[in-house]
């Protein structure tokens, strides 16, 4: 199995669009809403909170496991796969969703004519609050290309906004100009959409970010990444089930992920089951 974990509801956004990109794989989705947000959290949490929800996905037999958290990937990731793993699960992988994004990124400036012959090319990120603070996209993207600016905004109130179903309503398309404004007045020709959260947003963001915006959403990198990792890599893929079988987990009200689910993952949920990852 491939296992998914999240903070809560957002990581179904990568789901969707893996599911779509290879529909084959037996996929384990956790979302841990009983401790959600992780953006507010601190670092230490977030580390051990992630760690208790990959050693269940593990012990359910995923073989490999997508953190689909950005503030998880940020604050957890690293040091899950240098120190923990090779002690715990050494024949697993687990990756992230910053670095895939942040080479989509880069590939779709390259892919432009027009944006290679600027000195500056500018890329806005919107987040919660731990992604900004911990300045992992800025350090990924400049990686592969020094040359890009980056402005990070943090968006702390878009998650609670998003699982209250106000997509539509007058008071987040305040909060969304509010958050956005700075980028905008910047002109950032690309915009990343830090939470996997935010896509369900994508219609409005898109609308007041104006044409001249790229926006790079991170599901869609994500599951073309996973591809080209799997036909990079297989001895990873070979030990992965391909029955179709779909597999939902929740810390919290599994009727209410029930209801919440399809929201962002596009589809029907047919069944959840409740744990206690503590």
């Amino acid at each position: 199995m491939i296992g998914f974990f999240d903070s809560g509801f957002g990581g179904l956004t990568i789901l969707k669009e893996t599911l779509r990109e290879n529909p084959d794989y037996n996929y384990l989705y956790l979302g841990d809403s009983a401790r959600s947000p992780y953006g507010s959290r601190s670092e230490e949490l977030i580390y051990e909170y992630t760690r208790q929800a990959v050693d269940f996905l593990m012990k359910q037999g995923c073989r490999l496991v997508i953190i689909a958290c950005s503030s998880a990937s940020a604050r957890a990731l690293r040091k899950i796969q240098q120190n923990w793993l090779p002690q715990n699960y050494p024949d697993r992988k687990i990756l992230g969703v910053i670095i895939p994004v942040a080479e989509a990124t880069v590939e779709a400036k390259n892919s432009q004519p027009e944006r290679k012959k600027e000195k500056k090319n500018k890329v806005g990120v919107i987040g919660t609050r731990a992604t900004v603070n911990s300045g992992t996209y800025e350090k990924e993207l400049k990686k592969l290309d020094p040359n890009l600016e980056v402005h990070s905004q943090a968006a702390p109130l878009l998650v609670p906004l998003v699982e209250e179903g106000w997509l539509k309503r007058s008071e987040t398309k305040i909060i969304l100009k509010y958050y956005l404004r700075p980028l905008k007045e910047k002109r950032v020709n690309f915009l990343i959409l830090g939470c996997t959260h935010y896509p369900v947003l994508t219609p409005q963001i898109s609308g007041i970010m104006g044409p001249q915006c790229r926006i790079i959403i991170p599901g869609k990198e994500v599951a073309k990444k996973l591809t080209d990792y799997l036909k990079k890599h297989p001895e990873v893929k070979e030990k992965i089930s391909t029955t179709k079988k779909r597999t939902f987990y929740t810390t919290d009200d599994s009727e209410k992920f029930r209801q919440l689910g399809p929201r962002f993952l596009g589809e029907n949920i047919s069944q959840v089951k409740k744990i206690n990852l503590n």
